[in-house]
This record gives C-alpha cells, sequence and structure tokens, in this order.
C-alpha cells in the first residue's frame, strides 16, 4: 500500500497501480527504457495491472517476468472496459496512468489519474480526466516511487 496525504486535494492510500500499455508503458509495442525496473520496484508497494487493446498483440511476451496482471481487451468499448476494470478493484484505490481516449475514463475515475504525453501524444480528453499530467511514463512512476513529488503538485 502507498499512503500520501495531499492537503486540499485528498489522503491517497493506494493498493493498485492500472496502467496502459502501448502509448504509455511501450511505444510502438517495445517497453520504453527504465519502465521493468520501475515497475520491480513499485510492485512492492502496490499491485501492478496493465490493461491494454495490445496493438502490436506482443504485451503478454513483452512483460512476461513483470510482476504484473496483463488484461487484453476485446476490440469494442474498451473505454468502458478499462473503468469497469478499475472500479471491480476498487477505483478509490486506484492510481492510473494512460495517454490514449480509452484511458479517459479510468483515469477520471481512479483516486489519482496521471496522463503521459511521451511519442504517440495523449488525446485531449485525456489530458483534461487526469489530475496530473508528465512527459513520460518514467517520470509517472517516479512519482509513486517519491510520492513527495506528488504533494508538491497536487496540493492546494
Amino acid at each position: 500500500m502507498l499512503e500520501v496525504h495531499i492537503p486540499g486535494f485528498a489522503s491517497l492510500r493506494l493498493q493498485h497501480l492500472v496502467l496502459d500499455y502501448n502509448g504509455t508503458l511501450a511505444v510502438d509495442g517495445r517497453p520504453l527504457p527504465g519502465v521493468r525496473r520501475r515497475l520491480h520496484a513499485l510492485s512492492r508497494t502496490l499491485e501492478i495491472h496493465v490493461v491494454t487493446a495490445d496493438t502490436f498483440g506482443v504485451a503478454r511476451a513483452k512483460l512476461a517476468g513483470l510482476p504484473c496482471r496483463v488484461s487484453i481487451l476485446a476490440e469494442r468499448a474498451q473505454d468502458r472496459a478499462k473503468l469497469g476494470y478499475v472500479r471491480r478493484l476498487d477505483a478509490g484505490r486506484t492510481v492510473c496512468v494512460g495517454n490514449g481516449r480509452n484511458d479517459r475514463l479510468m483515469l477520471k475515475a481512479a483516486a489519482l489519474g496521471i496522463a503521459v504525453l511521451q511519442g504517440e501524444g495523449a488525446a485531449g480528453a485525456t489530458l483534461a480526466a487526469a489530475d496530473l499530467v508528465v512527459p513520460t511514463i518514467t517520470e509517472a512512476l517516479d512519482l509513486l516511487v517519491r510520492p513527495l513529488r506528488l504533494v508538491a503538485s497536487l496540493r492546494s
């Protein structure tokens, strides 16, 4: 569990980390540098879930050996499927990270929603749904490794 009190925002008691794959953890199906190491570190405090449309069909293979549960979504209504997944976990104890339009609902529902920009960019609706926007996945994951950074950005 990751606990952090952010004055004027929330007292977070996070149990789950839900991540999109392509555009968030990976670009063109390949995990970005530094992701594996950070996911291993975060798995000590958070249960890690990757919920993906798996655009390139390689997510399971590329995430093999990592401490995470991988869920591949059907082609239709992916935004609703991701939202349902987060709600089943307990959205109030979940941090979500994504970039695509199909990530917007889960980011909005989560206790903490983080959008990443990176090479694919991010959908405008997803940026609007996020509590915080960062340029890269490593910076997003580092916010959870060093949660006082969240306090600095989100306090009122």
